[in-house]
C-alpha cells in the first residue's frame, strides 16, 4: 500500500472511530440521565417564562416529587407561559451552593431542606426543635394557624428569598445496626446527622457526640463501620436502600423532615400580577396534597421495611419523658434566633417561639 493510499485509509479510519464513540458516548448519556423517568408529557419550549428550581434528594420522596407536580400542575394553569424546570438530585450541586446560587439570582428556586435553611435563615429552625412539631396532625395545624404560619413563611425574606409552602418527607427516628431498645442504648452507638446546629445540639442534649456528614457518604460510612445509626426518617431510610445497612428502626419521631419550597424575591416580583396569584396558588395546592401523599408513603414504607425483616422499636414512655426534659436546652439555645424580627415582618410577636409552642401543647 502506497504512502497515500495509507493516509486516507489511517484517516477515514479515525473517522470511524470518532463516529462510533461519539454515538456511544451520546447514548450512554442518554441512557444515564437521571431525569428521564420524569421528563415532562409536554414541550416546555415555547413557554414565555423559564425557570430553574433546585432539591438535593430523589424524587422517589413524595415531599422531592412536588416539585414535578408544581412543574406539570402550572404548566395546565398557565396554559403553556411557565415552564418550572426542576432539577433534584443535587444535581445543580449542595444545598449551601445552590441557596447562595438561589440568592444571587442565578437559579430562581429551590426545595429547600429545613436542616440546611438554617444556615440562611435561623428562624426556619423552629420546624426541626425536637418534640415540637413531632407529627403530620401537628404540621397540618401549625400550617393553618394563619398569622403563626405566615411569619415563618418571612423566614428569607431579609436575605431576598419568598417562602411559599411546605413539602414533607415523613418522622425522624433512629436506623441502626443493632437495636435500640431503651435511651441508653442510644449513647453507644455513632450516629450520624446532618449539617445542622440544632440536630448537634439535640443529640449532645441526650449524651451524644454524633457525627456530622454529607448525605452522600453515608453509604461508604455505613458499610465501612465509621457509622452505626442514622437519624432520619423512615420514608428516606427504606426507599433510598438504608436498611440494606440498618436492620432496625426506633420510632420516637421528634421532628418531621421538611422541604420548604424557595423563590427568589426579585425574580417572582418580575412576573405579571396574574402569573403570580397563579403561582402562588398553584404551590399551596399541590403541597397540601403531598402531605397527604407524604402521611400514606410513611404507611406504605412501614410495611415495605417490615417485608424486608426491619425490626421497629418504641421507646417507654419514661425514656420518651426523659429525651423531652434533656433536648428542652435546644428550644432555650435557639429562641433568640427563632424570634428575632427581621426588616420586613409586618407580625412582630414577642416570644414567637412561645406561642408556637403553645400552639402545639409542647411540654419539656
Amino acid at each position: 500500500m502506497g504512502k497515500k493510499n495509507l493516509f486516507w485509509y489511517v484517516a477515514i479510519l479515525m473517522v470511524g472511530i470518532f463516529f462510533f464513540s461519539g454515538l456511544a458516548l451520546a447514548q450512554e448519556k442518554k441512557k444515564e440521565d437521571p431525569l428521564a423517568k420524569w421528563k415532562p408529557e409536554f414541550d416546555p419550549s415555547g413557554a414565555k417564562y423559564k425557570f430553574i428550581v433546585s432539591n438535593v434528594s430523589h424524587p422517589i420522596l413524595k415531599g422531592t416529587y412536588a416539585g414535578f407536580a408544581i412543574r406539570d400542575e402550572l404548566w395546565k394553569r398557565t396554559n403553556g407561559q411557565m415552564y418550572f424546570e426542576y432539577k433534584p438530585l443535587s444535581i445543580l450541586g449542595g444545598e449551601v451552593e445552590v441557596m447562595n446560587q438561589l440568592q444571587m439570582g442565578a437559579i430562581q428556586g429551590m426545595l429547600v431542606s429545613s436542616v440546611a435553611a438554617t444556615n440562611m435563615a435561623p428562624r426556619v429552625g423552629l420546624v426541626n426543635l425536637p418534640f415540637l412539631i413531632d407529627s403530620f396532625d401537628k404540621l397540618d395545624k401549625f400550617i393553618a394557624s394563619g398569622n403563626i404560619f405566615e411569619h415563618f413563611l418571612m423566614n428569607a425574606d431579609h436575605q431576598g428569598i419568598m417562602s411559599l409552602d411546605i413539602t414533607t418527607y415523613g418522622n425522624y427516628g433512629w436506623a441502626t445496626t443493632t437495636p435500640i431498645k431503651v435511651a441508653e442504648d442510644l449513647t453507644k452507638l455513632r450516629v450520624r446527622v446532618a449539617e445542622s446546629a440544632v440536630g448537634k445540639l439535640t443529640y449532645a442534649s441526650w449524651g451524644v457526640n454524633p457525627i456530622v456528614m454529607p448525605w452522600p457518604e453515608v453509604d461508604i460510612a455505613l458499610k465501612q463501620n465509621v457509622i452505626n445509626a442514622l437519624d432520619h426518617t423512615l420514608i428516606v431510610c427504606r426507599v433510598q436502600n438504608k436498611f440494606e445497612y440498618c436492620k432496625y428502626f426506633t420510632q420516637i419521631n421528634f421532628a418531621q423532615g421538611l422541604f420548604v419550597v424557595w423563590l427568589n424575591k426579585a425574580w417572582f416580583k418580575g412576573l405579571p400580577a396574574d402569573l403570580q396569584k397563579v403561582f402562588l396558588e398553584t404551590v399551596k395546592d399541590v403541597c397540601k396534597q403531598n402531605r397527604v401523599e407524604a402521611r400514606a408513603q410513611e404507611d406504605l414504607e412501614y410495611n415495605n421495611a417490615k417485608a424486608l425483616g426491619v425490626e421497629f422499636f418504641k421507646l417507654s414512655d419514661a425514656d420518651m419523658a426523659t429525651l423531652r426534659k434533656q433536648s428542652n436546652e435546644v428550644h432555650v439555645k435557639f429562641a433568640d434566633q427563632i424570634n428575632k424580627i427581621q426588616p420586613g415582618d409586618t407580625y412582630k410577636p414577642a416570644n414567637y417561639l412561645k406561642e408556637v409552642q403553645d400552639l402545639m401543647g409542647y411540654k419539656p
